[in-house]
């Protein structure tokens, strides 16, 4: 029998403040050499994380971090997060953890889910010792522990508090909710400042693209919609893209209709454009239990 559920279900939610500029190249190399036996190769790497930055014209020596943007930095920097903090938080998990802990890390975004509150507290000053160790700090703006989960609005209802708190992740909110039949539902949508920054930089991509044919302005808002749905597209989030396709046709229009003062465009005419070039929202991943359900052949 597994331990008993307690009323403290909690989420930890972190990020590491400036990641990529506080890499500690000695400590990168060594555990590059821990992975890599080609002499050529470390040498290599040591040549480019130590090549110096141009900005404005001016060269600065690089003695930290990788450079942001660079093909290697993402990988280089999931090898040395996977020594600071993948091995690491496996071994706290086993030694000190006394109920379940779920960690999900994507570069240096955290998010951890506990079955203890105290657990979760004991874990972030243990995260904060162990990255200074290395050099790094968490952010402490975009580091908080949250209560979340299937008892997280039952407990803030007997505390007297308002509704689940909801967190960022990967450009997602992540929002506790329930089924028809009232059973726990994880909701995802669209963070509002993504989708809003989204929406401003197709309106004002269509504004300088106002003057092409409509069947080339629509094969791209196709591209660009379909790209925007295969990310976007998880369960509980079709009634978002529906208004997400919707701002994109309004931008549509109100650039077409910019391009003369005699505008002659009908909303019949625009209609069958949308139709034919904007994509429909539709789920395209799976709910986990279904995903996580899938059988090989064998």
């Amino acid at each position: 029998m597994g331990p008993r559920r307690e009323d403290h279900e909690s989420q930890f939610e972190a990020d590491i403040r400036g990641f990529y500029d506080a890499i500690d190249h000695a400590s990168m190399l060594k555990f590059i050499e821990h992975r890599i036996g080609d002499t050529r190769i470390v040498r290599l790497i040591q040549k480019w994380l130590t090549a110096g930055v141009l900005e404005n014209g001016t060269w600065s020596d690089t003695e930290r971090g990788a450079p942001q943007g660079a093909t290697a930095s993402p990988l280089l920097a999931n090898v040395y997060l996977h020594h600071v903090f993948d091995l690491w938080v496996k071994q706290w998990r086993k030694l000190y953890a006394r109920g379940e802990v779920y960690v999900v890390r994507y570069a240096d975004d955290l998010v951890l889910g506990f079955q203890y509150e105290d657990d979760a507290r004991r874990f972030h000053h243990a995260l904060a010792e162990r990255l200074r160790q290395f050099g790094l700090e968490l952010h402490p703006e975009k580091t908080r522990l949250l209560r979340f989960g299937t008892r997280a609005e039952e407990q803030r209802r007997q505390r007297g508090e308002k509704k689940p708190e909801t967190f960022d992740f990967l450009g997602l909110t992540h929002i506790c909710g329930k089924t028809r039949k009232g059973w726990f539902l994880l909701h995802r949508h669209t963070s509002k400042p993504r989708m809003r920054a989204r929406l401003r930089s197709i309106r004002d991509t269509l504004r300088r693209r106002r003057h092409e044919p409509p069947e080339v302005q629509g094969k791209w808002l196709q591209s660009v919609v379909r790209g925007y749905f295969a990310y976007h597209a998880v369960p509980t989030h079709i009634e978002r893209l529906r208004s997400f396709r919707t701002q994109v046709a309004r931008h549509w229009v109100k650039a077409l209709r910019r391009r003369s003062q005699h505008d002659h465009t009908t909303w019949e005419t625009m209609k069958r454009r949308i139709e034919k070039w904007l994509p429909k929202p539709r789920m395209m991943h799976p709910l986990p239990h279904e995903r996580f359900d899938v059988k090989h052949p064998r």
